[in-house]
């Protein structure tokens, strides 16, 4: 059966760019089992919370939920268990460098479906503060407001 062609999202972190400045992105893989394959192609993954550190060498993602896939019976993994992230050495020597400045996150933003393989979008995201996330919504809001207006002035 051939790989589809293309990107599917299946799961986002909304929350992600409202409590963080986002720096930088990097995409990675996974390492799953076939069942965590089969649940995330049905949507059925949560990357509320959820976060990555990098320690021995290796990044893992920590608190990605995926749900146990229905079929899957003796075959289910723990939905909550830590996952290895495939970077390369490089990548993986950067970004723990990025994650141990003082303020400086790594979190997953999104994940996919590219080509067939399941993918993870990163981000080295700073945290915002409460006057930020005001800043914020105060921008959006007048945003808002000035294309409601443009779209009653036409």
């Amino acid at each position: 059966m051939p790989a589809k062609k293309g990107v599917k999202p299946v799961a986002q972190n909304r929350k992600a760019r409202h409590e963080y400045f986002i720096e930088d992105t990097y995409e990675c893989g996974l390492e799953l089992v076939g069942t965590e394959v089969k649940s995330i192609r049905a949507g059925k993954a949560n990357l509320k919370d959820c976060y990555v550190q990098v320690r021995g060498g290796q990044a893992y993602v920590i608190g990605l939920h995926i749900s146990p896939y229905e079929q899957g019976n003796i075959f289910n993994r723990d939905p909550f268990r830590q996952r290895r992230l495939l970077l390369h050495k490089q990548e993986i020597r950067k970004l723990q460098s990025l994650s141990q400045a003082d303020g400086y996150s790594l979190i997953p933003l999104q994940l996919y479906l590219k080509d067939g393989l399941v993918k993870m979008e990163l981000a080295v995201a700073k945290g915002k503060k409460l006057y930020d996330k005001r800043h914020d919504l105060a921008e959006r809001d007048i945003k808002r407001d000035m294309e409601r207006h443009l779209k009653n002035v036409d």
